[in-house]
């Protein structure tokens, strides 16, 4: 492969941590975690952590980026992008083969438009200042001052305030390192017909909740974490926590649920195709292939 690093993608329950560990082992990889909550110590079943899926053919797949901050912590994608790129390029210093994998679009997204996020503190004296201006007056104070991506988004008024913004920190704080490395990815999106991924995904949730997917939620609040975090994180933890504190029955909690990780998969499919029409190119594999099959078709791209 003629690639620094394999991306694999797709809608939640798709499979997508299997494939990267089997590539894994057949190239000679190591897995970097591209999910959001999965970062969290103690939230295992809930973010479908699923270790024992790094372990094939007795031997155990190297990953990063799952349980390294407490939870309770809000972490964030600018944190993300500067791990990421730690552990990448550690990853390529020992010649071996980098595979992101996850759901998380933001995240993964953050790594293949090959720029940097820049953590801007929020300056309200400023943004008076600039709101009282014209958007030609904006668009000119963009074009003499040097912009981070060269492609700010100034689609609507409240984003090109923010984006003049950013060029006035950063001129006044030439030292901030905005580079970022450009990445060549194979971009591989794991995909199931509509019907069998509404199917994978009920009876993924049944499965997590026999396997302590609750009991889980209870200990979290135990050792300190509060329902309003978990709520905060939503999807498993959101509607478990209404659960255990009375707020839904069982039978509430699992309906709604079941809903709002189907939303959620349908997020994320749009998410990919926006993706795609902004020129990430993405090799689409059936879901329903064998793994052998799946990983003689990455190998050929």
């Amino acid at each position: 492969m003629v690639y620094d690093i394999v991306t694999i993608i797709g809608a939640t329950a798709g499979g997508k941590t299997s494939l990267a560990t089997h590539l894994a082992l057949e190239r000679n990889g190591e897995i970097i975690s591209a999910d959001s909550r999965q970062v969290y110590r103690g939230m295992d079943i809930g973010t479908g952590k699923d270790i024992q899926d790094y372990t094939v053919n007795k031997k155990k797949i190297p990953y990063h980026l799952i349980d390294i901050v407490d939870a309770g912590y809000k972490y964030n994608v600018f944190e993300y992008q500067n791990d990421f790129l730690r552990v990448y390029l550690d990853i390529k210093s020992r010649q071996k083969l980098p595979i992101l994998c996850g759901g998380t679009g933001m995240y993964i997204e953050s790594v293949l438009r090959a720029y940097k996020l820049i953590r801007v503190p929020k300056n309200y004296e400023l943004t008076k200042k600039l709101e009282l201006k014209s958007d030609k007056e904006l668009i000119e104070i963009l074009k003499t001052n040097k912009e981070p991506h060269n492609k700010s988004d100034t689609s609507t008024r409240k984003r090109l305030v923010r984006a003049v913004e950013i060029v006035l920190y950063l001129a006044k704080n030439p030292e901030i390192d905005i580079n970022f490395p450009k990445i060549k990815s194979l971009n591989i999106q794991v995909v199931f017909d509509r019907n069998s991924r509404r199917r994978r995904i009920t009876e993924r949730l049944k499965q997590r909740l026999q396997n302590g997917m609750i009991e889980e939620v209870e200990i979290l609040i135990k050792n300190g974490v509060s329902p309003q975090t978990l709520i905060y994180y939503g999807l498993e933890y959101k509607f478990i926590t209404k659960y255990i504190l009375g707020e839904l029955s069982y039978n509430e909690m699992f309906n709604s649920l079941e809903i709002a990780i189907h939303q959620f998969s349908k997020r994320q499919m749009t998410w990919f195709r926006r993706m795609e029409r902004n020129g990430i190119k993405i090799h689409k594999i059936d879901g329903h292939l064998t793994m052998s099959e799946k990983i003689k078709k990455i190998i050929e791209f």
